[in-house]
Order: C-alpha cells, then structure tokens, then sequence
C-alpha cells in the first residue's frame, strides 16, 4: 500500500473514533435514547477487512454494533448520527436508530439486533450474487457471541455445501456482553468450529491493521475467485463495555484491560507510519484534532438541526405502501 493510503487509512480510523466517543457524549446528554455500542478498538477489524474489498460492489452487513462498519462503506456521517439521534435525515429515517443503520445505495445491508440474525441474510446475499453471475461477494461481521446461536450452524453448513461467495467475518473481543468466552463456549478458537464444516478458515491478530489486511488480502481473492465461503476471526478488544449500560469493568480486570489498551489499534499503526517516516507526531496530533472538528463543526450540527419524524408517518416504512396483502386488503375489496 502506498504511503498516502496508509495515511488516509489511518485518518478514517481517527475519525471513526472521534464519531465514537462523541455518540457516546449525546448519549449522556440524551440526545441520542435507546441502545448504543461501540466499537472502539475493533477499528482495525472493519477497516483492515473492508479495505481489501470493493465498497459499493460488495455487499456488507453486520450485527448491532454497526456505525463504522457503514461509515467505511461509504455511509454519510452525518445521516448515520442523525439515524442516532431518530431524526429524519438519518439513514433509516430515524426509524431504526444505533441498531439498525441501513445504506442501500453503498451496499451496506445493515446492522441487526438479534444475535446471529445476519447469517442466514449473509447467505441469502451470496445466493443472490451466484445466481447473476457476477464477481461480487458478501461479507458478515459478527462477533464471537453470535456463533453459539443456531442460525451460525446452519448458515456455515449451507453455505459450504452450495459454495456460496460469502466471507464471515468472526470479530472475536472475548466477550458475549459480560460473558467470557470461556465460560460460554467449549471450543475458544471459532475458526476451527468453521473448519468442521469444511470450510476454509484462519485466525489472525485483529489489533494489528497490516496483519488483518493481509489475511483479509487473502480470503477476499479466495471468496471472489469462486472457491467458496471462508471465515476470517479476528482476535480482538472492545476497550469500552458492551453498551452504554455497561461499564465494562465489572467482568474484566484492570490488567486485562490495560494490557489491550497497550495494543490500542490506532496507536499500534500511528507508531508504526511515524517508524516508517509516513506521518510525524505533529500531524498526527493535527489529523486527530482535524477529525474531532469535523465531527464537532459539521456531523453534530446537522443531527441537531434535523427535523424530528413526522407522527403522521408512524406507519410509514413497516410495511410496503403498495402491497395490498401487506396492508390487511384482500384482492376484491375484501379486508
């Protein structure tokens, strides 16, 4: 990769932490309500993955903890803040808020709130794409408290068996909320519960950008070549709690935390551009003072300036407006 990308790279990932912490501020302020996860420390997951892939041309979707998934895929910062905020403009109208962040026009085919629901619409994507013919792929995020859920054994087997171009991605944080993965679940390694499926999997460090985008490198030209499914986990850290109602402390040692928070992602690849001679300390400091302006100065305000939903339209976008079975009517004037 090129100096300037590794540069750009790195400054989205800024940026994506930026739009992080600060959700986390309107949340306090309650500006935003309902459910709220954040992701950082994961971003070299998302970005390292999405990378190597085709934004606009693959498909892409996720569970709930979803908005820097969709910003990388090319998703408006300021519609997905203002979907958190339940206004309007945002992403889904405001209709679905911090769960349920939606961007049809970038392929990104949301974030979902039931554990393990996006599978099976993984599947269902790469279905789509075998049956046109065409070289794009679908790529699942999820977390390593997803697989204990049927739909992850059912998905994996079906799409090995039709060979279906679909990337799972594990994004393995040791944690299903404040459950360990060891008290959850018999087999820790998830890429080898993959494996039993015949499936082509590999387990990398997800702190490490350059690491996930080279094995990232490798699955996505196996998938797009026609070779079948692969599942890629990613060991990883959520440095905050699972939501806002969690502090994340109560489950997790100060140590533990600590020595994640020594292998913080961004930090990891900033001291590595400065190594290089990519980027000095200096303009580092600017790119992350330039993404808390641009979050500040333009993302916020167009979220609090946004009109609220209109309650005329409370039934708008449940079901489909021109579907006359969808809308209780029966074919002849019938109810």
């Amino acid at each position: 990769m090129e100096a300037a990308d590794r540069k750009r790279l790195l400054q989205e990932m800024v940026f994506a932490r930026r739009f992080e912490e600060r959700t986390a501020e309107a949340y306090h302020h309650r500006d935003i309500g309902g459910f709220l996860h954040l992701y950082p420390g994961q971003e070299a997951c998302a970005f390292g993955v999405l990378e190597q892939a085709r934004m606009g041309h693959d498909y892409v979707i996720t569970g709930y903890r979803d908005h820097v998934h969709a910003l990388k895929c090319g998703a408006d910062p300021k519609e997905v803040m203002a979907e958190l905020y339940g206004k309007e403009t945002g992403s889904s109208r405001g209709r679905g808020g911090s769960m349920h962040i939606f961007d049809v026009k970038n392929h990104f085919m949301g974030g979902y709130a039931l554990v393990g629901e996006p599978y099976p619409l993984a599947a269902g994507l790469a279905k789509g794409i075998k049956m046109k013919g065409t070289d794009q792929i679908a790529i699942c995020f999820l977390g390593d408290g997803a697989n204990n859920q049927g739909t992850f054994h059912e998905t994996l087997n079906m799409a090995q068996l039709w060979e279906l171009p679909v990337l799972f991605v594990c994004e393995n944080n040791l944690y299903a909320i404040g459950t360990s993965l060891e008290r959850s679940t018999p087999a820790h390694d998830q890429y080898l519960r993959a494996q039993s499926y015949k499936m082509e999997a590999d387990q990398v460090d997800g702190q490490d950008i350059d690491t996930v985008m080279e094995a990232a490198e490798k699955a996505v030209d196996f998938v797009r070549s026609g070779k079948g499914p692969y599942f890629l986990e990613l060991m990883t850290y959520r440095l905050r709690g699972h939501s806002m109602s969690d502090s994340g402390r109560g489950y997790r040692s100060e140590d533990e935390i600590k020595q994640w928070m020594e292998r913080d992602p961004i930090y990891l690849f900033r001291d590595r551009l400065v190594e290089e001679g990519v980027l000095t300390a200096d303009e580092f400091e600017q790119m992350d003072k330039d993404a808390q302006q641009h979050v500040d100065d333009e993302v916020i305000p167009f979220a609090e300036n946004s009109p609220e939903p209109d309650v005329g339209d409370l039934h708008k976008y449940v079901l489909s407006d021109d579907d006359s079975c969808a809308m209780g009517q029966i074919a002849g004037g019938g109810k």
